[in-house]
């Protein structure tokens, strides 16, 4: 198993496997579409992407909490999978009707959506935003809050809201001054723009928070591969986020297998990072 960490009670690898490939996410259409990202994850390669990453030593799935990913889930572990579960919220599904179809599934932690948290403070509805955060914290598990602006995470961690870890993106693509927050608060992935210097911004505010942190977007959405060799660049990725983020906070990262397997050298490279 990788190196892990105590995350809130749970043994957690300190870096995860997220859900947005899986989703059709693609922050780089010239290379990977959505429709592509669609048509390769079926649910038996899911299954067979959840499984590799056991074998690479991560032992926890960030999950959306959608249908057809519940149904994946009870295909894993029918077949024998062990990993933990952390579930994101899907905005599209009403919070209450949500957490009563994904609690059976037994998750180790839940979050609620990045999107929902920034928008909700972006229009003013910070009380609807406690409410959902009450929703959440009436399942009994940990709970936490996503957020693409570390100014959120910061207010957050100020006003003393009643959450147990965040999710950190490192890279601020909801800033109203960038041309890119349109497309992106129109889930246009493919407008967007991942600005390097956002994530010294984020690390700053992540070692701001008493509370653990997850890193996400930590290779900009494939968006860091611009040149150069891969694996010097991965290798550099890692070491300067587990650099700058807390000992006690982990990361988590997105994977398309059908021409390669990422997560075989993603993890070989952070065991050598982290060791």
């Amino acid at each position: 198993m990788l190196p892990s960490v105590n995350f809130c009670g749970i043994e957690i690898t300190r870096l995860t496997i997220g859900n947005n490939p899986f989703s059709g996410h693609s922050y780089i259409p010239k290379k990977y579409t959505r429709d592509e990202m669609l048509d390769y994850y079926t649910a038996e390669r899911i299954c067979e992407t959840l499984f590799e990453a056991e074998k690479c030593g991560i032992n926890t799935y960030q999950a959306l909490a959608c249908p057809f990913i519940y149904r994946v889930i009870r295909q894993y572990r029918n077949n024998g999978g062990k990993m933990n579960i952390i579930f994101q919220t899907h905005s599209a599904i009403d919070l209450n009707y949500s957490l009563r179809q994904l609690l059976p599934l037994e998750p180790v932690a839940i979050y609620l959506q990045g999107a929902v948290t920034d928008g909700l403070i972006e229009s003013g509805e910070i009380d609807v935003l406690k409410d959902k955060i009450r929703l959440l914290r009436e399942t009994g598990l940990p709970i936490g809050l996503s957020t693409h602006r570390p100014e959120h995470l910061l207010m957050s961690e100020r006003e003393g809201w009643d959450v147990d870890f965040y999710m950190a993106c490192l890279y601020n693509a909801r800033r109203p001054v960038r041309e890119d927050e349109k497309g992106y608060v129109s889930n246009d992935c493919g407008h967007i723009v991942f600005y390097p210097e956002d994530r010294f911004i984020t690390y700053k505010a992540i070692n701001s928070t008493k509370k653990p942190c997850i890193a996400y977007k930590i290779l900009a959405g494939g968006q860091i591969f611009n040149g150069g060799d891969k694996r010097t660049v991965l290798r550099e990725c890692f070491r300067e986020i587990y650099e700058n983020i807390k000992p006690g906070d982990i990361a988590t990262i997105g994977v398309f297998q059908r021409d390669e397997n990422q997560l075989r050298e993603n993890t070989d490279i952070l065991r050598e990072t982290l060791t």
